[in-house]
């Protein structure tokens, strides 16, 4: 499927130059894969092979990739030759003459050093582990389980392992393999196993090769013997009991004669020296002969399942058994031990990744996966520096205890000073954690070169915050640096820089000033402290540096973002301006009104009546997030441009004034910048200071008036969060099936509307003001869960420092059972007894001294509160004990243990937890597997395939669906080249083309790539993950599309069960899971299902709404099925309300229910009838049942996940029209021609000819046309939060708010001849600006969900009903079932 993805991508380079990431660079890919061919392989021992390579390769891309093969591995320190030529290892194979497909390259083995012996040795270790599925566990990485369920079960492999590794016993998903599913899974169960979440029957144990496999006791070779070629020793014992010495030297591995008592180096008679040691041990044992035949015979694991991801991701369960399965026969090798190199030079690696060139695509692809490397090596050896220091295992280099600083492997480590201007302890965290975003947003700047930042990563660990950085390059001195103190030598731009020019002074500033354009920082002067004026184009923190190496680098960027005015309390902003300014002496009574004019100049009136704000926050670097400017700067041009209408209208009109030689456009637009503040009088420009409302900084009296304005701004920013960002919020979780389910989505999000966590309170409150507050109640429940959850991870951090290594599993247990059981006591006496035998020799009676053993829940519990109440500003939320929480919000004790796992880095053992008995401990010490560092880090983007990933998003959004699969798959192939695919982005691209491809009729297509997304959502973001949920519910409509009817099964039940793990069944999404179950399950279970499908849509979206009028479509025909005809006309006698509520009479999907609803009726009276007649006998009638075709049950699967949507109308097409001809006759008047409308020629005859072609492939080819409503599917991919409704059928604003068709119908009359210009394909441009939003406000290219798709009047005009979906089945007789859903399918799109 990989080849056929990056084939696809290929064929790019044949569409339209201007959608695509470059037009040039899609050829180059082109001729890349055009230039892919096959060679043969022979040589050093093994048999004949082919491999497949790329021209692009090097020739040590095409070793790796041999060394891959088990037919050559686990052989190492090869080379390839042609015709007798070694080839350069740094060589491209299509600068090679002579190589060309067919051509036969032999390896040659190559001399072992020291260096590659040992390589080689950890090889052949590696190979010989055997890897369980429980390995990922141990190392607490997240693993991919969908093997489990894709598989056919084989028990005859010839290694005697079983791929049967589904969960089979009581609690497994598919333990039922009749298709009933398990009790614990059925709606209404309260029961929630987690040995089911993971496959605990473990593959059988591997066969054992050897007995031992060691260093000898004679390693290492004296100096004699080293000056002869001995490398080390090795002792191996096989299984027939010979011990045996071997000796690795430059040739390979050959037995000598030495035995326990005698050193006899010399070689063994009749031993062959190998270049392998395995063919040695070949030799030396037959039955190692035969395991390791097998073993290399073994199939072959997935590269996205084998190859380690870039970042470690947490997986919160380990594996059942806390005992190794078997012994470590390698542990004394040593080759597990680094050896002690020289330490890397982490800043040196990064910046030249950076420098790399960019001329080709080519090499933004190699620059791309280099810094993508240099990263995720950073942030592995962060992870680790962080366990090594905080375990004591490094010692300071510095004499503060306060702050301790480490050095270790490159990295310098410390927490950081605590400034008391900044919080203590909290700013300490906050100016770390802002650090890291203000790194992460200079070195996402495009064309910017030349500014460099260091790498940077915050690791939590043990309750402490490490900051790990690169070291720093040495900085060259200027002329005036020579002159000042040796502290200032390299520092050219700063408030402690000095007044100096240089032309790299000049440089760094002109660096500077296009960075802040990009970021929205004006540019400033404040007051430095030896009292002269610094202009600044940063926050006064940081500082411009000239590195020894010649490259600028920017420092200490943690306020790089504008200050959120909610949190600075009015008093401390008054003294900001400097003393020259105002006067100290003023009375109370002034600043009082003072206080008043700058609450009407930004605030709201009684805005702090009724919010609360602005207020004091536990630490003082409470900063606007960057997604939040870009939202408010947006909302800001849109208050411009009507400002500026408004103003045109009263002077006599836009084409007036436009036309007009007066001032009065010029006018217009100078009252409009003056109206929103705009920073500019002549133009539309928001920018902003950071250093406003900062404590310690002062301004010149010249920046009086741009303070101000700041000041105004800053406080319109912050009111936006509450007034605007948090009710868009709650409105989408209002529409929206795929809210946020746990902390993680949540606060993705929020982020992506640009609200900060600290709003979690506000967000409560605004729930609980609300009139939907009880549709609204799965985010309440996730809310208060977050809110609960960040307050203990606090008081769990400041609870670990005090206590001790040997205790950190029973202190970690006992924290546990106080956070998560009511009323939870210390241990009695008999348990403390338990411990201290246990620990006998360690000091009796120690654990009574220590201060965490005396924890009690409701002191805990007094804690989190109060860090709530101080943090969230909430008071009675949390109640009194965690019971309050399960019976006031409905939270469950399992996914709060979940969310403050996955925050700490705890790792429990994998079983059964009993969280509501008082009498017992919970958790026990032995369930603590674990506990790992959380590493914070930047991420790399993937410029190429972002840019091909969006450009599709586009394409869908414009209906041209076969330009977007080929997008796609070019996005698809870009991301594979650059991160392998381990990549959440590359999880959502491969997620949407699957849709893209499975709309286009390809259903086993779909499937594979899908199966795709599923494994990488697994192992980069987590099992049970939200996205994986999502992942696995499109899965199973793929699956089932192919006919694979139980795997579909298996997928669903799968989801089902994460959700219930992740956030319990009262969710929306978990209503479309049972839709969908109810749709595919074969049992008596499937009424129950879509009995509680239905239940929970009516309670979350209302009796009037699209998903619940689905449901009770889905239980009519359930229940005519069934033969219940009466309860079937009841519920789609409901469906026909609904829709005609929504829809109208005559939309034709008010038709269908109408219809359908009218074949019910006549079955009904036919039965009722049928049953009269029979009289006595009618106990013996058989009833006629209607049964849905699998056709139908698929595209009813494709409706309620959402692939395809049902518009509420086609006000808008009627709009669109009418304002064509507005604009065809105002062009006519003007006497000008307009361009020709692309719609109505060759996009609809091409997407018709498409979806003839593609018609005959199956039931979903039959979707070719509705190009536009795969789009609302990628809410699924990221956060479904941002998808405004596909039924509302309107156009979307910069800002994310929403306007109706109608609104915008009204718009239109206002605006005149040259106002039709900009509203002209007023959706295309609506959804670019959406796009922006997204692109520029979420993380990674996040898919732009505000974006509706609109049927076109071929769709509305269908002829399909609602009673053609069923046929007979009790008779086999009866009418073709024909697909219910494709009433709302259209054969044509518009752009």
């Amino acid at each position: 499927m990989k080849d056929k993805v990056r084939k696809g991508g290929r064929n790019q380079a044949r569409t339209d130059a201007t959608s695509t990431p470059g037009g040039d660079d899609a050829v180059d890919i082109k001729q890349d894969e055009d230039t892919a061919f096959p060679v043969k392989i022979q040589g050093a021992g093994v048999e004949p092979f082919e491999l497949q390579v790329n021209a692009f390769w090097l020739v040590q891309d095409a070793i790796m990739a041999l060394l891959s093969r088990n037919e050559v591995c686990p052989r190492s320190n090869l080379s390839l030759a042609v015709a007798g030529v070694t080839l350069d290892p740094l060589s491209e194979l299509q600068s090679l003459k002579g190589l060309k497909a067919g051509a036969l390259i032999r390896l040659v083995e190559e001399p072992y050093t020291s260096h590659s012996a040992r390589l080689h040795l950890a090889r052949v270790v590696e190979l010989l582990r055997a890897s369980g599925p429980h390995d990922a566990l141990r190392e607490g990485r997240s693993p991919s389980v969908v093997e489990t369920l894709t598989h056919t079960p084989d028990s005859g492999l010839p290694n005697g392992k079983t791929l049967k590794r589904s969960l089979s016993n009581t609690k497994g998903e598919s333990a039922n393999q009749d298709g009933a599913p398990p009790e614990y899974l059925l709606p209404g169960s309260s029961e929630r196993p987690l040995m089911a979440l993971l496959p605990h029957t473990s593959q059988q144990e591997a066969p054992s090769y050897l007995k031992d496999l060691s260093l000898s006791c004679w390693h290492p070779p004296p100096g004699h013997r080293k000056l002869q070629g001995d490398f080390m020793y090795i002792t191996v014992a096989t299984i027939e009991g010979r011990h045996c010495d071997i000796t690795s030297c430059p040739k390979g591995f050959f037995l000598n004669r030495s035995t326990e008592d005698i050193f006899d180096p010399r070689p063994a008679q009749s031993s062959p020296a190998c270049h392998c040691l395995t063919d040695l041990l070949c030799h030396i044992s037959p039955i190692f002969k035969q395991a390791f035949a097998t073993l290399k015979n073994r199939p072959q694991q997935p590269p996205l399942e084998a190859m380690p991801t870039p970042y470690h991701t947490l997986c919160w369960l380990g594996p059942p058994c806390t005992s190794r399965a078997h012994k470590n026969t390698f542990s004394r090798l040593g080759v597990d031990e680094q050896a002690a190199a020289q330490a890397p030079d982490w800043n040196e690696e990064l910046q030249a990744a950076r420098d790399l060139p960019q001329g080709s695509l080519e090499e933004r692809l190699q620059r791309d996966k280099t810094l993508l490397q240099v990263n995720s090596a950073f942030v592995r050896t962060v992870m680790q520096g962080g366990e090594t220091v905080l375990d004591g295992f490094v010692e300071p280099v510095n004499g503060n205890p306060e702050d301790p600083a480490f050095l270790w492997s490159g990295l310098f480590m410390s927490q950081g000073a605590a400034s008391p201007l900044f919080g203590g302890e909290r700013g300490r965290r906050a100016a770390q954690r802002l650090e890291l975003s203000g790194v992460q947003a200079y070195s996402d700047l495009e064309g910017l070169q030349g500014l460099h930042t260091i790498p940077t990563a915050i690791v939590d660990y043990r309750g402490v915050r490490l900051s790990a950085q690169g070291l720093a390059p040495g900085f060259e001195s200027s002329e005036q640096d020579q002159k000042d103190s040796p502290a200032s030598r390299g520092l050219l731009y700063g408030v402690n820089a000095g007044p100096q020019e240089s032309p790299h002074r000049r440089r760094l500033l002109a660096l500077l000033a296009h960075a802040a354009k990009s970021l929205s920082i004006q540019r400033h002067v404040v007051v430095a402290p030896k009292g002269h004026q610094v202009p600044l184009f940063t926050s006064v923190d940081a500082q411009g540096l000239l590195g020894a190496d010649g490259r600028f680098y920017l420092l200490d960027v943690f306020r790089s973002f504008p200050a959120d005015a909610n949190f600075r309390p009015e008093e401390e902003t008054q003294s900001q301006i400097s003393a020259g300014e105002e006067d100290s002496s003023k009375s109370c009574e002034e600043n009082e009104e003072k206080r008043n004019g700058n609450e009407k100049e930004g605030w709201a009136e009684d805005y702090r009546g009724t919010t609360g704000l602005p207020k004091s926050f536990p630490h003082g670097l409470c900063r606007l997030r960057p997604e939040l400017v870009q939202a408010f700067i947006q909302h800001k041009h849109c208050q411009f441009t009507e400002r500026v209408k408004e103003k045109m209208d009263e002077n006599g009109g836009f084409e007036e004034c436009a036309t007009a030689c007066d001032s009065r456009a010029t006018d217009a637009v100078r009252a409009a910048c003056k109206d929103v503040s705009s920073v500019s009088d002549i133009i539309f420009e928001m920018r902003f200071n950071p250093n406003v409302f900062s404590p310690g900084i002062h301004f010149p009296p010249t920046e009086s008036a741009s303070t101000n304005l700041q000041e105004k701004l800053l406080r319109e920013a912050a009111a936006f969060i509450i007034t605007h960002q948090i009710p868009a919020f709650l409105q989408c979780c209002l529409q929206s099936n795929e809210a946020p389910m746990d902390g993680a989505s949540l606060k993705q999000v929020l982020h992506q509307k640009g609200i900060n966590l600290r709003y979690l309170g506000h967000v409560v409150k605004a729930i609980s003001q609300s009139e939907h507050k009880e549709r609204l109640r799965h985010i309440m429940r996730s809310t208060i869960g977050e809110i609960f959850i960040r307050s203990a991870k606090r008081v769990f951090n400041h609870f670990l420092q005090g206590v001790d290594v040997p205790s950190l599993s029973s202190a970690i247990s006992h924290f546990l059972g106080c956070l998560l059981v009511h009323h939870f006591m210390p241990s009695p006496g008999g348990e403390e007894a338990k411990k201290k035998s246990r620990r006998r020799g360690r000091g009796a009676g120690a654990s009574e001294s220590m201060p965490w053993s005396m924890l009690t829940g409701a002191e805990l519990w007094n804690l989190v509160c109060q860090d709530a109440v101080e943090t969230y500003d909430i008071s009675d939320s949390l109640g009194s004990s965690p019971n309050h929480l399960v019976e006031h919000y409905g939270l469950q004790k399992l996914s709060l243990l979940r969310e403050f796992c996955l925050k700490t880095g705890v790792q429990l053992r994998l079983r059964d937890y009993i969280l509501d008995n008082q009498n017992k401990a919970p958790i026990n010490p032995d369930d603590i597997l674990n506990i790992f560092p959380v590493v914070k880090h930047i991420d790399m983007p993937t410029v190429d395939a972002s840019k091909a990933y969006r450009a599709a998003q586009n394409s869908i959004q414009k209906g041209l669906l076969d330009q977007a699969h080929e997008q796609l798959k070019e996005a698809a192939y870009l991301y594979g080249r650059v991160c392998d695919d381990l990549d959440p982005e590359a999880c959502y691209c491969n997620s949407l083309l699957a849709k893209v491809t499975f709309l286009q009729g390809k259903a086993a297509e779909a499937r594979s790539v899908q199966l795709k997304s599923v494994v990488i959502s697994e192992r980069v973001l987590g099992f049970d993950h939200p996205n994986t949920i999502q992942q696995y519910a499109l899965l199973a409509v793929y699956a089932y599309a192919g006919g694979e009817t139980t795997l579909a099964q298996k997928c669903l039940l799968r989801a089902r069960l994460l959700m219930l793990t992740v956030h319990g069944e009262d969710h929306p999404y978990t209503a479309t899971l049972d839709s969908c179950l109810g749709l595919v399950l074969t049992e008596d279970q499937t009424g129950q299902f879509l009995k509680n499908a239905l239940k929970l849509n009516t309670s979350f979206f209302g009796p009037t709404d699209m998903h619940t009028a689905l449901s009770h479509h889905l239980l009519a025909q359930w229940m005519c099925s069934k033969g219940d005809y009466r309860s079937a006309m009841s519920n789609e006698k409901e469906a026909f309300s609904a829709f005609t509520s929504l829809l109208g009479e005559d939309h034709p999907q008010t038709l269908c229910s109408k219809e359908f609803l009218g074949t019910i009726t006549k079955q009904a009276v036919k039965v009722e009838r049928t049953l009269r007649q029979a009289g006595s006998d009618s106990a013996e009638q058989t009833v006629e049942c209607l049964s849905p075709t699998s056709d139908t049950i698929l595209e009813q699967m494709v409706l309620v996940t959402g692939i395809r949507r049902i518009t509420r109308s086609d006000r808008f097409q009627e709009y669109k029209q009418k304002h064509l001809e507005r604009k065809a006759a105002a062009a006519k008047e003007l006497g000008f021609k307009l361009p020709i409308w692309p719609v109505n020629s060759h996009l609809v005859s091409r997407e018709d000819k498409s979806s003839d072609k593609e018609r005959g492939s199956g039931k979903e080819a039959r979707d070719g046309g509705n190009r536009a409503e795969k789009e609302d599917r990628k809410s699924e991919q990221q956060q479904p939060l941002e998808d405004m409704s596909a039924e509302s059928g309107a156009g979307v604003l910069a800002n994310g708010c929403v306007l109706e068709p109608a609104e915008q119908s009204k718009h239109e009359e206002k605006t005149d001849v040259d106002a039709d210009r900009e509203v002209t394909g007023a959706e295309v441009q609506r959804v670019n600006e959406g796009e922006m939003q997204s692109a520029s406000g979420g993380k990674n290219g996040e898919i732009n969900r505000g974006t509706e798709t609109i049927l076109s009047p071929s769709a509305l005009n269908s002829k399909l009903t609602w009673a053609d979906v069923v046929s007979k089945s009790s008779n086999g007789t009866g009418s073709k079932a024909v697909n219910g859903g494709d009433s709302v399918t259209n054969e044509s799109v518009e752009e």
